[in-house]
């Protein structure tokens, strides 16, 4: 069994640590964004294809002394990267975290690259290239007080980019947030879904993957361990072929999204496209004012603008208060939530909250407010 740490959004260790317990994973332990947990190579490459709430697997290989870059240089040079890493392969370095001699992450994980590579130059007499976009490794260093966590990143790119959204609305959540939202909700696929400002359509398609039991990573390009010494393919094979099996071919309730601005409907309908599911989710072009419930029971969840990157709050005030009217007047016998970063447009909703769950949407502190309609 090896050690892995999954990387997280704040707030939401919890949920990936259950999703973690969901998918396998065995001696979970939640730490500040962040993870452990335990496993063998098949769950490390399992967690990357259907994990929906974490960012990157990262697989701990040394913990080292790192007082000052003299000290970090020298604990590098000290590990045999012959384990992970030959001159033909190429080689990115990036860092988290700081002490009062290495305060500047591009200069610590500059000392990190330089020892690996002056290593490799020594042993091979020659050495990887450096390649920051796509490397064949990817090495993670964390700095803690005067130790240094060097991993190697198994996802490569953060997980949130599932790779079917090349099309974003003004200010996107990301769909690791979504998903961590729906699992909030507790909204299951025997329930209508519907968002009504639904931008470029990131929780329609969030609810729809999970509900289709469709493994999100299936729609990227690369994970990081695929270049790995270890990797082995035909594990990897077995697994996306089972993954695909595993797909349901229909959602049993109806999954709906809106916006008035039709060019942001357009993207959402790329981005369902891109994932194979555009006949499952409808999407229309509606002003907030024009939206009927598309059932007579389900839930709501919305993330309204609230100041921070789009509008000012005095501008958004009538927004809420059509919110609302709306889900009062409208959606009898659903369940609505909201997220937001503004307790002063909250009290515009004009209805009583059953429920406030505290997120962040990445540094800003929000909240999920949970309306029972009657």
């Amino acid at each position: 069994m090896a050690n892995y740490f999954a990387t997280v959004a704040r707030g939401l260790e919890e949920i990936a640590a259950q999703e973690l317990s969901d998918l396998g994973a065995t001696n979970i332990i939640p730490d500040f964004t962040g993870v452990h947990f335990q496993g063998d190579k098949k769950l490390l490459y399992k967690v990357n294809l259907w994990a929906r709430t974490i960012f990157r697997v990262l697989v701990p290989i040394a913990e080292v002394k790192s007082y000052n870059a003299q000290q970090l240089y020298r604990s590098v040079y000290n590990i045999d990267w012959s384990k992970y890493l030959h001159p033909k392969m190429t080689l990115a370095v990036n860092c988290t975290g700081k002490n009062k001699q290495l305060n500047h992450s591009h200069f610590t994980a500059l000392q990190i690259k330089n020892s690996i590579v002056d290593w490799q130059y020594k042993k091979y007499g020659r050495r990887s290239d450096i390649d920051v976009k796509n490397p064949d490794l990817l090495v993670n260093g964390h700095i803690n007080n005067n130790k240094c966590t060097l991993s190697l990143d198994s996802s490569a790119s953060s997980l949130h980019r599932r790779g079917y959204r090349p099309a974003m609305g003004l200010a996107p959540l990301k769909e690791t947030l979504a998903a961590a939202i729906i699992v909030m909700t507790e909204w299951t696929p025997e329930l209508a879904f519907f968002d009504p400002l639904c931008g470029s359509g990131t929780l329609p398609i969030e609810a729809a993957l999970k509900a289709l039991n469709i493994a999100p990573g299936l729609y990227r390009d690369k994970f990081g361990f695929e270049s790995w010494l270890d990797f082995d393919l035909l594990l990897w094979e077995e697994m996306i072929e089972e993954a695909k099996e595993q797909q349901l071919s229909k959602i049993p309730t109806v999954i709906f999204g809106s916006d008035r601005n039709y060019q942001i409907i357009e993207q959402a309908n790329i981005n369902a496209r891109n994932c194979g599911i555009k006949n499952q989710i409808s999407f229309k072009t509606q002003d907030l004012s024009e939206i009927v419930a598309p059932a007579d029971r389900g839930v709501i969840i919305c993330n309204p603008p609230y100041g921070k990157r789009l509008g000012t709050e005095t501008e958004l005030v009538e927004l809420y208060k059509l919110l609302g009217d709306t889900f009062k007047q409208k959606f009898t016998g659903w369940t609505a939530y909201i997220l937001t970063g503004s307790t002063a447009l909250t009290k515009k909703v004009g209805l009583r909250t059953s429920q406030r769950i505290k997120v962040y949407n990445g540094m800003i502190p929000c909240t999920l407010l949970k309306y029972k309609l009657y």
